[in-house]
């Protein structure tokens, strides 16, 4: 008794792929408008494009749609053109090279720079306003923006506290919470040793650099591992369709391509949770915001300091 030839179920098949296909972007949709910014209208088109993830806005989207249709083409098999899709817009992200770890990094070294750029000019007698004036002409790369943001604040009049706490809020960084929190201290309280300190923090945030590069080439291993399963994988689906179709004529069939779904769910499964063991849970921040700030206003901040951040 033979199998039912996929041709009987491709109205249906194929209703049921568009349906999913149009309810996940849809959901796509309602996701990115569900905010829509206050204003004019013509900000909400750059709010709603701005909240799709980076990867559904490049031109990857259109290689991974072309090698879709090829492959659908190649092998009538619309599930198997649908896992290369999906693939090609994912697959790169979970196993190239975790950018988003580096920018991380590359920020917190900017972090402590800047700490200790504060510590050593503190250290020459001068006051905090000026030591924030001076250090925001040599700032890092990675705080450079937010520092001249704040120097600009101080220039303008606005009160100290009151442009740290739009620092912080800038920043948006557990690391620079510790600092600014420090600054708040002595900028309210007049505190004394504020150098010493400031020197401590900067060592802080060094150590958990040196903690997460340690992590991270701890996990190179594993992604090699990762890719090479994944480029064999690849490469014996390849070259059974193109050397062995007649092995594959079982996926020909309806319960073939469930049994393919499944497969491919499975991939997925096991990539979303590799990615997610993979990821570093940031620390709260210190510095949490009691109200949303007003457009025109400095934000107004409720500062939680931890005694790590009190301890000289």
């Amino acid at each position: 008794m033979g199998g039912v030839n996929l041709d009987t179920m491709a109205v249906p098949l194929g209703a049921l792929l568009g349906a999913g296909t149009g309810a996940g972007l849809a959901l796509l949709i309602a996701g990115a408008a569900r905010r829509p910014v206050e204003g004019e209208r013509a900000h909400r088109w750059k709010a709603f494009v701005v909240r799709i993830p980076a990867a559904l806005r490049g031109p990857r989207v259109f290689g991974a749609v072309v090698a879709g249709v090829v492959v659908v083409a190649l092998t009538g098999w619309p599930v198997a053109g649908l896992l290369v899709a999906v693939g090609a817009v994912t697959l790169p992200t979970l196993l190239g090279p975790d950018r988003e770890a580096v920018r991380r990094l590359e920020r917190m070294e900017a972090i402590a720079t800047f700490t200790e750029m504060l510590r050593d000019t503190l250290s020459a007698a001068a006051g905090l306003e000026q030591s924030l004036l001076a250090a925001a002409d040599v700032a890092p790369a990675g705080v450079r923006q937010e520092v001249k943001a704040l120097a600009g604040r101080i220039r303008a009049g606005q009160p100290l506290p009151a442009a740290l706490e739009a620092f912080a809020e800038e920043m948006n960084d557990p690391a620079a919470d510790t600092v600014v929190a420090g600054l708040l201290m002595a900028a309210r309280r007049q505190a004394a040793h504020l150098a010493p300190l400031l020197g401590s923090l900067a060592e802080s945030v060094r150590e958990q650099v040196a903690m997460r590069q340690r992590i991270a080439a701890g996990r190179a291993s594993a992604r090699t591992s990762v890719r090479v399963c994944c480029a064999t994988t690849i490469a014996l689906a390849s070259g059974l369709v193109c050397l062995n179709r007649p092995y594959l004529e079982p996926f020909d069939s309806a319960a073939g391509q469930l049994a393919l779904a499944a497969a491919g769910g499975l991939f997925a499964v096991s990539f979303a949770w590799l990615h997610s063991i993979a990821a570093i849970r940031e620390a709260p921040r210190l510095l949490i915001p009691v109200t949303p700030p007003p457009a025109a206003s400095s934000p107004s901040v409720s500062v939680q300091v931890r005694e790590a951040v009190s301890r000289p």
